[in-house]
């Protein structure tokens, strides 16, 4: 691909421009599919094109929405389109491919996807480059899960036995057949004659032999390594190099020169692995050639050594090698491994335990594997032990952490919970049982109800140990409907105040009368656009094909601004403004709008005379009719009608019927038989009435204001709720004692998750009242705390293509964790909490690392362990930004029940062994 610039086609109006690329971007987006082609143009350069046509667009103001009052200055058209600060020069110059992105590179924020046909007409007008085309690929089931491959494959190809090395970018959607005719091309050979293979590591892997299996199902990484092997000699005979498993490495092995080098320096001993650890990269190899040179030569074959005791041997001590990428696991394990009631149950006899037929479980494989690599790390010796067994346990029967990805460690540390309790589930026979409503009872009965008909399903050591309860209460926004339930968990994931994400409130309306207005808060990118809002409140109130959404600023009142430009910043709408969001039918023509603002009587007592005037009020409605069509006065007393008739109280919509009034300006109606007076007066004070003749409304939007006259008495009979209260579109808490630079409190996040909030729409909860789905409020409360409390910071969160990560400092107490006051269940005992294990996170998600902080608690000191390198620490050492899943362990007037409650679950085993 060559950097080309192209000369610019002839200038266009600005308008005329943003109305092209509107339309073209809408049918792009309706149309796409797998394969499709998507260009990065840079943000810094499409900012100040969206600028240029918005402050064009006569009225509007430079935050893009429609404003009927103020205009701008327009500012210069843009030069030619330049993406170069997207290139990574230097890396282009080190490798075969001509151009590279750098690789932190931000959808949003460094760069912007753009559909080819869009691409192509800006590029028509203002030339530039260089071009950087980019293919839709399918990440899902279904045809619809595209993602664009913004970074596809970059892997180096090693020719065998020439010697020779090539870099090619390839998606990782292509087969193995494409990638091998890719390297023969590189390479100029012939495809029969070639074989390649997964040389992840600089090792034999696998023989990539299933020519119809796509890269990404083979598990291939970037920036991995493939072997090209030919299979023929100088006289075209098969020498059937492709048949072996040597691990050779023809390109210099990674661990000989690692050992040569380690000897050198005068590190080489049986401790090599603690003595001589470097990078962290190369530790697997250089631990893995070391074994292959002792006396065993298979280091997953060491017997077990529990039981066994050696004067003065550390125990406990002992590091997990990394097989490629599995630091995640190896944190996640070390921390449940160094957890006492673990430890002390895995290294006892636990096999009467193993439910080996549950259904739910892995037939208790999961926990032997993880009891005997527990077994071998407590063993009183310092050399490191590989989790290949283990691995390979979990790899079956949790595909998602098969091959050498990278991981996270929580979702890791969830599933081994989940699974050891499964395996280890001493209820064989679970019973169907089913919680009775509250009905007036106390909470305190309720939740132990909750508690014993979980307890007789679900009953391990991992309950014993890690699981707690939640108080559950959810509230209806429309009915006030009130459900609490009491529910169990095996840890508490904590918000980081600094979120990527915003949350907002707006209220629905509906112009077809369907539904009163629907309050909705839904979660946004904080640097998202309008179109992220109206995609979000879409999904909330599941939208119709054959709608769309219109959202405007509410001020005294009235409409103020319409928000229709999709790449409106969020940014410009503030936490105390008040949306209101208008769920209108699409139209074939250009829309004008219809606003009905609302008055009340408002009596006048100056001047020694009472005289009745009106007064604004309530929210505005708004109805929208095709440009260029006849109105009547009877369609605007329809209009109103509908959207009208659910907002009264006590009101049956299929029985609301239309009647005449006895006055001839007004019109009533009826709803569940209570009659109401609509009176309309358009803006030059003359009233509407129902009749035939024509209504003229202008063609530019909201110009049409027709005023909706309350009564006092008709006032009465209107549900005010729907109209009157309009809410912020984000009402701050209370905000937390925390001053400028103090770092943030584990106890700030605590309050966060607990604070009452809105369900997101995905999650919406089917109120047994009004027989619907609602966005209901939940309330979280802690009931029951467990004797190991295991707190994830949620560092991480998502967007289309990529995984964000904060990098936020938490305060964490690493004594005295006091959550007494944090208990809906007022028990005499305080519920304090000590530390004793931190897995860490370091870097970005793609290529971080992950290590355990760990406290032995016999000997009552800190220990870093970094895959199979252990060193001792400073408390003053643990607290870090780095710091991801949190281990605590109940201590004070509890803590000689915790020490003994292994012991007494294994007895309380035996007597239900019969179940």
């Amino acid at each position: 691909m060559e950097i080309t610039e192209s000369e610019p086609a002839p200038e266009l109006p600005a308008e005329e421009e943003m109305a092209l690329i509107r339309d073209i971007t809408a049918a792009a987006e309706a149309h796409a599919k797998e394969g499709d082609i998507f260009f990065l143009i840079t943000n810094r350069w499409w900012q100040s094109w969206i600028d240029y046509v918005i402050h064009d667009l006569a009225g509007v103001p430079s935050n893009g929405s429609h404003h009927h009052e103020f205009g701008s200055n327009t500012p210069r058209r843009p030069g030619a389109i330049d993406n170069t600060n997207l290139l990574d020069d230097m890396a282009s110059e080190v490798s075969d491919i001509q151009i590279e992105l750098h690789d932190t590179l931000v959808e949003g924020r460094d760069y912007i996807l753009l559909p080819q046909q869009v691409w192509e007409k800006l590029h028509s007008w203002y030339g530039g480059g260089p071009t950087l085309p980019r293919k839709a690929i399918n990440t899902g089931l279904s045809q619809t899960d595209l993602a664009i491959e913004v970074y596809p494959l970059r892997l180096q190809l090693l020719l065998m036995p020439k010697g020779e090395q090539a870099v090619v970018r390839i998606s990782k959607r292509v087969t193995v057949d494409e990638l091998r005719k890719k390297a023969c091309e590189v390479f100029d050979l012939v495809p029969d004659e070639v074989c390649i293979w997964d040389y992840y590591g600089r090792t034999k892997h696998a023989l990539m032999d299933n020519l119809e299996k796509t890269l990404d199902d083979a598990n291939i990484q970037m920036d991995q390594d493939i072997l090209v092997e030919v299979t023929t000699d100088a006289n075209g005979s098969l020498d059937g190099a492709c048949m072996s498993s040597i691990q050779e490495d023809y390109f210099g092995s990674t661990s000989t020169y690692l050992m040569t080098n380690a000897s050198k320096s005068g590190c080489l001993n049986e401790n090599l692995a603690s003595l001589c650890y470097g990078s962290r990269s190369y530790s697997s190899s250089l631990m893995q050639s070391q074994y292959l040179r002792s006396s065993s030569g298979d280091l997953d074959n060491v017997p077990g050594t529990v039981g066994m005791t050696t004067r003065g041997s550390p125990s406990g001590l002992t590091g997990l090698l990394n097989l490629g990428n599995t630091c995640f696991m190896n944190s996640a394990v070390q921390c449940l491994v160094h957890t006492p009631e673990f430890a002390r149950y895995f290294r006892e006899d636990y096999h009467c335990e193993i439910n080996w037929h549950n259904p739910l479980g892995m037939v208790g494989e999961l926990a032997l594997a993880f009891g005997e690599l527990l077994r071998k790390l407590w063993a009183p010796s310092r050399t490191p032990v590989s989790p290949r067994p283990f691995k390979t346990k979990l790899s079956r029967f949790a595909p998602q952490f098969s091959g050498y990805n990278q991981h996270d460690s929580q979702e890791l540390l969830a599933f081994l919970l989940d699974g050891l309790h499964e395996d280890l589930n001493r209820v064989k026979h679970r019973p169907y049982l089913k919680s009775k409503d509250a009905e007036g009872r106390s909470d305190e009965e309720v939740a132990d109800e909750y508690w014993a008909n979980h307890i007789a399903r679900n009953d391990s050591i991992i309950v014993d140990v890690c699981q707690g309860q939640y108080k559950s209460t959810l509230v209806c926004p429309v009915c006030g409907k009130v459900s609490v339930t009491f529910d169990p968990f095996m840890y508490l994931s904590l918000p980081l105040q600094f979120a990527s994400t915003r949350s907002m409130t707006v209220v629905v309306f509906t112009c077809d009368g369907s539904a009163p207005p629907i309050p909705y808060t839904v979660s946004v990118p904080k640097q998202g656009r309008c179109r992220d809002l109206i995609q979000a409140l879409s999904n909330a109130c599941s939208l119709r094909n054959e709608e769309r959404l219109l959202i405007a600023e509410i001020r005294s009142h009235r409409i103020h601004l319409i928000l229709e430009d999709p790449v409106l910043q969020l940014s410009t709408i503030k936490d105390d403004d008040h949306l209101a969001v208008y769920r209108l039918p699409r139209l074939e023509k250009r829309a004008s709008y219809v606003q009905f603002v609302h008055r009340r009587e408002d009596l006048d007592l100056g001047n020694n005379s009472s005289s009745t005037s009106w007064k604004p009020y309530g929210v505005p409605l708004l109805a929208q009719i095709s440009r260029n069509e006849t109105v009547t006065g009877s369609d605007i007393h329809e209009m109103a009608r509908k959207m009208l008739v659910p907002m009264f109280r006590n009101h049956v919509a299929q029985h609301s019927a239309v009647q005449s009034s006895l006055s001839t300006r007004t019109q009533s109606y009826h709803t569940d038989s209570s009659k109401f007076q609509l009176q309309l007066i358009d803006d030059s004070n003359t009233v509407i009435e129902q009749t035939d003749y024509a209504i003229r409304v202008p063609q530019s939007s909201v110009a049409t204001v027709i005023f909706v006259n309350w009564s006092k008495l008709d006032l009465k009979k209107l549900n005010t709720n729907h109209l009157e209260h309009l809410p912020e579109v984000f009402k701050y808490a209370p905000p937390a004692k925390r001053t400028r630079g103090e770092p943030l409190s584990l106890y700030a996040c605590l309050d966060a998750f607990l604070r009452e909030e809105p369900l997101v729409p995905e999650e919406m909860w089917y109120c047994p009242r009004c027989k619907e789905q609602r966005q209901a409020s939940k309330k979280l409360d802690l009931w029951r705390l467990p004797e190991v409390l295991v707190i994830h910071l949620k560092r991480f969160s998502f967007s289309r293509s990529t995984k964000h990560k904060l990098e936020t400092f938490v305060n964490f107490p690493i004594h005295d964790l006091d959550l007494t006051n944090y208990i809906a269940n007022k028990i005499p005992q305080r519920q304090t909490y000590e530390l004793y294990a931190v897995s860490n996170h370091y870097g970005s998600m793609a290529s971080g690392h992950y290590t355990a902080y760990i406290k032995l608690l016999d000997e009552n000191r800190w220990y870093n362990f970094d895959d199979s390198h252990v060193s001792a620490i400073n408390e003053e050492e643990v607290k870090s930004g780095a710091a991801y899943v949190l281990f605590y362990r109940r201590v004070g007037e509890a803590d000689g029940a915790a020490s003994n409650g292994t012991q007494s679950c294994v007895k309380r085993s035996r007597r239900s062994s019969q179940r």
